[in-house]
């Protein structure tokens, strides 16, 4: 596991992070189907790879991907509040203390028990961090399915609307409340699994410039 970490891109962040690129391309792209670029066939990078992005990137003991999330500042662009904001019943919520939650990925190449305890270590790192880090609320947009899933780790999770049918898939918006309790909340739900983490800045500056951090 890595280590909490400033922004920036010594070998050990860049190597990280094309990890994790890597891995959004094997499961938003190769397995799911999704219509995303892709950069040198191997990485996936969207508009929203900025330097304004940040990421939660586990790595285990031999340095490979084991899950990684997206998280954008909702006071600029992100994808709930430019690209589905008709998910939200209301006002989506923004502010200096919400982020979005994006590419929450967990690597397809481990097993189903290592899948289920990476993605509970992933849930772990987004609670400690928001509370870490004066940040309040989560939000974001997850399939039907999915957002089922998370609604039921324990932590105060609802929809912000009805559920909208996107092309083959449910979508709907969700958003979480992160406060004193939260870290109790998944420790009941039996999610909770505490570990350390990275917290890595995307530094893509510019964006076109991404492909020669990542070649």
């Amino acid at each position: 596991m890595m280590e909490m970490t400033d922004a920036g891109h010594g070998a050990r962040e860049s190597a990280a992070m094309r990890a994790m690129f890597a891995a959004r391309k094997e499961v938003f792209i190769d397995l799911l189907g999704w219509d995303l670029p892709v950069l040198a066939d191997r990485f996936e990078v969207d508009q929203f790879d900025t330097p304004d992005a940040q990421y939660l990137i586990l790595l285990g003991p031999d340095h490979v991907h084991r899950a990684s999330a997206r998280l954008l500042c909702t006071q600029g662009e992100h994808i709930l509040g430019h690209l589905y904001p008709y998910l939200c019943a209301g006002i989506v919520p923004t502010g200096p203390t919400v982020r979005e939650i994006t590419r929450f990925c967990l690597d397809r190449h481990q097993r189903s028990v290592e899948r289920r305890s990476a993605r509970n270590q992933l849930v772990s790192t987004l609670a400690d961090h928001a509370i870490r880090h004066g940040i309040t609320d989560y939000t974001g947009v997850a399939e039907q399915a999915w957002f089922d899933q998370i609604s039921r780790f324990g932590w105060d999770c609802r929809a912000l609307g009805p559920s909208v049918r996107h092309g083959r898939d449910l979508l709907v918006g969700l958003h979480i409340r992160i406060d004193h309790t939260t870290i109790d909340k998944l420790r009941a739900g039996g999610v909770y699994e505490p570990i350390r983490f990275a917290l890595i800045g995307s530094d893509l500056e510019p964006l076109a410039r991404a492909g020669d951090m990542l070649s």
